[in-house]
Order: C-alpha cells, then sequence, then structure tokens
C-alpha cells in the first residue's frame, strides 16, 4: 500500500495538522499552510481529519500507485491528470493499481494539497507526521520527497470507495480572491508603533517578496515606525504564535507561518487570523497584501462559520451515493 515517486515537484512534503503540544520545549508547530484545505479534502474523503497529506508548492509531483485508493485535489488550482485524463480539483477520484497521476503547475494560488483514503503512513515523531525541513523533523525522513521514494500508505477507512465521485459544492469550496483582506487583530506591543506606523499598516498596500517560505511570509511597503525609532523594534525575546507579524527595525512587517520559531525579540503589530494565515499562504511573490482591523470576535465567528461548512460537506459525503444530484448552494 504505496505509490512510487517518479517526479518530486518543485517543494512537496508531507504534512498533518501539525505538531502540537511541542512549543515550550521550542518546537515549531508546522503542519499545513492551509489547514483549511486538508481539513476539506480529508472530510471530502471520509478521512480521519488529521490524516497526513502531501503539500505541493508552485509544481507538483507525478508518481505510479501500487494499490486502489480515492484521491481529491483542493487548495490552490494545479493541472493534473490521472492516466491521462484530467483530474480536477474538489472532486474524489479513484485510481487503480499502476495508475500515474502526475500534477503540473498552478493556475491559481501557490499551495494545494492531495489527501488519499487512508492518508500517508510515515512515522509519527511526537505525535505528528508533519515534515519540518529546517529540522529534519518528521514526514519522509524530515524532507521534501524526492524521485525514487516509496511513501506507505494508511490502510482505507470502511465504504472508503463510497466517495468515488462526489464533488464539493460551489459554494463550500475554499476559492481565496487574491483581492481577499488579510483580517489582522492589534498585537501585544502595538504601543511600541506610532499612530502614524499603525494607520500605515492597517491603510497600505504590501507585496509578498521572494524571500518568503514557511517560516515567515516576508512583506515589502511602507517601512512601520516604531515609537523610539529603528531601535523600538527589539523587545526581550518572549513566545511567539502562528500569524504574529513582527516588524523589525527596517519597519518592514512579517507574518510568521506554519515553521515559525517559538521565540522572538521583535515588537509586533499585529496577529493575523488563522483564516487569513491560510489565505495569505496562497499568495504568490508579487501580489499585493492588504490587512483589516478586526476583532478577537470576528475571527472566531469566520471559523465557526468554516466548521458549519465543514459538517454540511461530511453530511453531502456520506449521503451523495444515495442523492439523484447533490442540492444547489
Amino acid at each position: 500500500m504505496a505509490f512510487v515517486v517518479e517526479k518530486p515537484g518543485l517543494f512537496t512534503i508531507v504534512q498533518d495538522l501539525g505538531r502540537w503540544g511541542g512549543l515550550s520545549r521550542g518546537v515549531s508547530l508546522s503542519g499545513p499552510m492551509d489547514r483549511f484545505s486538508l481539513l476539506m479534502g480529508n472530510v471530502m474523503l471520509g478521512n480521519d481529519p488529521n490524516d497526513a497529506a502531501l503539500e505541493m508548492a508552485f509544481l507538483g509531483p507525478d508518481v505510479v500507485f501500487l494499490d486502489e485508493r480515492c484521491l481529491v485535489l483542493v487548495g490552490a488550482e494545479f493541472d493534473a491528470r490521472i492516466d491521462g485524463e484530467l483530474f480536477g480539483a474538489w472532486t474524489v477520484r479513484r485510481i487503480a493499481p499502476g495508475g500515474r497521476l502526475s500534477i503540473g503547475g498552478t493556475r491559481r494560488g501557490c499551495r494545494a494539497y492531495l489527501c488519499i483514503s487512508g492518508g500517508i503512513d510515515v512515522p509519527l515523531v511526537m505525535g505528528s507526521r508533519s515534515t519540518h525541513v529546517r529540522a529534519k523533523l518528521g514526514g519522509y525522513s524530515g524532507r521534501a520527497i524526492l524521485a525514487g521514494d516509496v511513501v506507505e500508505l494508511g490502510a482505507p477507512r470502511p465504504l472508503w470507495r463510497a466517495a468515488e465521485g462526489f464533488v464539493c459544492p460551489e459554494a463550500l469550496r475554499l476559492s481565496r480572491s487574491p483581492d481577499e483582506p488579510i483580517d489582522a487583530m492589534d498585537g501585544p506591543q502595538v504601543d511600541a508603533f506610532t499612530e502614524k506606523g499603525i494607520k500605515t499598516f492597517y491603510g497600505s498596500a504590501y507585496v509578498v517578496t521572494d524571500r518568503s517560505d514557511r517560516m515567515g511570509c516576508r512583506l515589502d511597503g511602507s517601512a512601520l515606525e516604531h515609537m523610539g525609532g529603528p531601535d523600538g523594534a527589539n523587545i526581550i525575546s518572549e513566545a511567539v504564535v502562528h500569524g504574529a507579524v513582527q516588524v523589525p527595525g527596517d519597519g518592514k512587517p512579517i507574518v510568521l507561518m506554519s515553521d515559525c520559531q517559538t521565540v522572538g525579540g521583535y515588537s509586533k503589530i499585529a496577529v493575523v487570523s488563522s483564516w487569513s494565515v491560510a489565505a495569505l499562504a496562497q499568495r504568490a511573490p508579487g501580489s499585493e497584501v492588504r490587512f483589516r482591523r478586526v476583532t478577537t470576535e470576528d475571527a472566531v465567528w469566520r471559523l465557526k462559520k468554516f466548521e458549519m461548512d465543514l459538517w454540511s460537506v461530511a453530511e453531502l459525503r456520506a449521503t451523495h451515493r444515495s442523492r439523484p444530484s447533490l442540492p444547489a448552494f
């Protein structure tokens, strides 16, 4: 029960929902850059929500399956084919033993997730199968997959074949608009910035730079003004969280992403909501970013809305074989 990698793609790694509980020991959370897409893909298949999948960036892999599976591709829009036949996103397809899945480049967005019935069965490290490449931790030998790798798969759940043919309704798909503002709440050191600096952050356009990665999304644009000038950027190092917006002395914001460090010594003007961190992960270098000031209640409401959408997809998938057609949304 495995697949063989013929071409690895640009940067293809194994991710589940992350390595929770290790921050106090200096171990990053890791996990998917767009966790909402991975969750939706697993629910569409009837997998455990935490089953590991492949995260691919910009260019996907070519793999050959050694046994029968159901697959779904979610997240960014990638060109993909199964044995030469188009494989559209948000649609569960079956692949036969010996079947070849070829995933090309992205048409929209940056990162897609290949979810497979049964999930990817790499060893657990601190309770997670997620890959942290810098630390060579977890995933497939702590690295991106390479040509010739044989990646083991878990045992599918009972009735897994019943998911074949399920299509996620358009209204429930995670379609990320490039113009969608990034929701942010005031950070713990917002008082370290001048009123002008705060207005600049929430009122200016920024651009994702090519120095962005799974650790941090680095933005270029108007510098943010600290109360004490460039020296005001430094604080006594303290714990940081996924989504925190650090601003070093040059005034250019850095949004901390899935593989971020666990402590930092730069003042934090804001914290991006988890929903918008995933949206930011789909912005390619050169993309424009604008921040929108929201409350904690606003951010929580968005998560509750996603949870309701997830339940709707689970209910539709469980019954789609017995329905003459999917309901219109």
